[in-house]
């Protein structure tokens, strides 16, 4: 059966301020994040339905805060709770944040490339 750690996903994305260990497994992708900043991912998700994150998102919180907003209501989840997250939703995180998460490979996958293109810009900018 196969399994995925923080030190042995098969790769490591240093962004600064997050870094994103992680695999995909089976059509699933499993993330294991370190927000070393503030993160407000908001102007990362435009471009997307809603301007939203269109994928759901399975997971646990290992130390830190996360928010998601939706259209209608806020989820804050802190360290020690297990998650489920619909798509429609904007994260943000504080400074410290250490979280797992299992997403559709195929549906994070055009998230995170929506994500970078607009990393991007706005380095750019």
């Amino acid at each position: 059966m196969p399994k995925v750690s923080r030190t042995s996903a098969a790769h490591v994305d240093d962004h600064g301020v997050v870094e994103d260990r992680h695999e995909d497994v089976s059509g699933t992708t499993i993330n294991f994040l370190t927000m070393r900043q503030e993160v407000d991912a908001a102007p990362l998700m435009r471009g997307l339905p809603g301007d939203r994150c269109s994928c759901e998102h399975w997971g646990y919180v290992f130390s830190g805060k996360l928010t998601f907003e939706f259209e209608d209501h806020v989820e804050v989840f802190e360290a020690g709770d297990a998650f489920y997250l619909p798509a429609g939703h904007v994260p943000s995180a504080e400074a410290g944040t250490e979280y797992l998460q299992f997403s559709p490979a195929d549906d994070l996958r055009v998230v995170s490339e929506t994500m970078m293109q607009n990393f991007q810009a706005l380095q750019h900018s």
